[in-house]
């Protein structure tokens, strides 16, 4: 049998039964949709997350105080000690380290003449805005100050320099942050949101400023930017050394953002698999139609399939047949699920524009090759039954 003939057979016979055909098929398209739409979110998630996360570089090691130990069965041993001024600048002269950032966060009311609100404070170092990729829309970022004798400078936000002061240019001016009297040196560019610590709502002081006001004896991290010759694991053991001889012994954790990443990334990636095996679901229910409607339609056409094999159709020309007719389901369901995947993204791209959501084209034809392979193993039972026919009971059955 030519292929023409054969691909003829098998369009007419979906034809005929089109009602249940367009059925099969929107169950199967709804099922793509769901895998497509669902993997789609996830993958979206994931690398909308991992450009979070480096949006300030990939060569990066935090340095936090404390560290848990375990001692036998059930027993902890929390040993927190302070992370000073001096270990930062310390680590400043390893080799290969470009930029130290100390940092220690709190909230405070900030002032300027009668205006004035509670909001977060950020001391830093004078990199800061080098390492966070912070870009001046006024004046000057905080100077490279001796860490232990910074002056009173602060650099706001952009929103905060709104809120206190209008379109007035705040350079110079004097704001109080908790009682201290700080002199505005700059005003930072919008730079958005990171983590859902919205940047432009920061004010940024010097980080030995930051612990007076806050009264603590420790700071938060101590981010590290390192040249990307080195890699995070030596720089991570360079550090260690270092602090464990300042402090004696190992009473602080090390973070390289390389460990960052690989953990977001296996933990997204599972649920971006776990979005698709959603959808799955419900491509195993429409593989489940195509298995039930072939059944039916060989039993409504036992007298064919005879007639077929009498004028010479062999066994395999029958399950190619039938097989073909499970293959043109499936892929067609794919392709009206795809379709209605770029209807969905495109609604959702008008009027929710910042979901994140990346359709990859591996996810596409992968959810095209899952809808056809299960297509052919639903038909590959109705397809065996109708080869097994001999002519004579075909025939003898109408």
């Amino acid at each position: 049998m030519r292929l023409r003939d054969s691909s003829s057979w098998v369009f007419k016979a979906l034809w005929m039964q089109r009602t249940r055909t367009l059925l099969t098929i929107a169950g199967f398209s709804i099922g793509i949709a769901a895998m497509v739409l669902l993997s789609a979110l996830g993958e979206g998630l994931r690398l909308f997350v991992m450009n979070e996360f480096t949006q300030f570089g990939s060569h990066i090691v935090a340095v936090n105080p404390g560290k848990t130990e375990t001692f036998g069965i059930g027993g902890l041993l929390n040993t927190t000690r302070p992370l000073s001024l001096q270990d930062a600048s310390a680590i400043a002269k390893l080799p290969n380290v470009e930029e130290v950032v100390p940092v220690v966060m709190g909230n405070a009311k900030i002032k300027a003449g009668q205006r004035g609100r509670y909001i977060d404070i950020a001391g830093v170092g004078g990199a800061a805005d080098k390492a966070w990729k912070l870009e001046l829309e006024l004046g000057s970022f905080l100077p490279a100050d001796d860490l232990q004798r910074a002056r009173s400078f602060v650099v706001l936000g952009s929103k905060v320099r709104e809120e206190l002061f209008g379109t007035v240019n705040p350079v110079g001016d004097f704001v109080h942050i908790g009682g201290a009297r700080f002199r505005v040196i700059g005003v930072t560019a919008p730079k958005g949101e990171f983590l859902g610590t919205d940047l432009d709502d920061l004010v940024y002081i010097p980080a030995g400023k930051g612990m007076q006001l806050f009264n603590r004896q420790s700071l938060m991290e101590i981010d590290i930017f390192y040249n990307p010759r080195s890699s995070g694991e030596a720089m991570a053991a360079k550090i260690s050394k270092l602090l464990i001889d300042r402090h004696g012994f190992e009473d602080f954790t090390i973070v390289t953002q390389d460990q960052v990443l690989s953990t977001m990334d296996n933990i997204l990636s599972i649920l971006t698999f776990a979005g698709a095996g959603l959808g799955a679901i419900s491509l195993l229910v429409g593989g489940v139609g195509i298995t039930t409607i072939l059944m039916i339609t060989v039993n409504e056409r036992i007298t064919e399939v005879g007639l077929l094999r009498a004028l010479g159709g062999t066994v395999g020309q029958v399950r190619t047949l039938f097989l073909g007719e499970a293959l043109v389901l499936g892929l067609i369901g794919g392709v009206c699920g795809i379709l209605l995947v770029a209807f969905l993204l495109l609604i959702i791209f008008l009027f929710v524009p910042g979901l994140p959501v990346a359709l990859s084209p591996k996810i596409v034809l992968g959810a095209l090759g899952i809808s056809m392979l299960i297509g052919l193993i639903a038909g590959g039972q109705p397809a065996s039954r109708a080869a097994k026919l001999t002519p004579i009971d075909a025939l003898r059955s109408e």
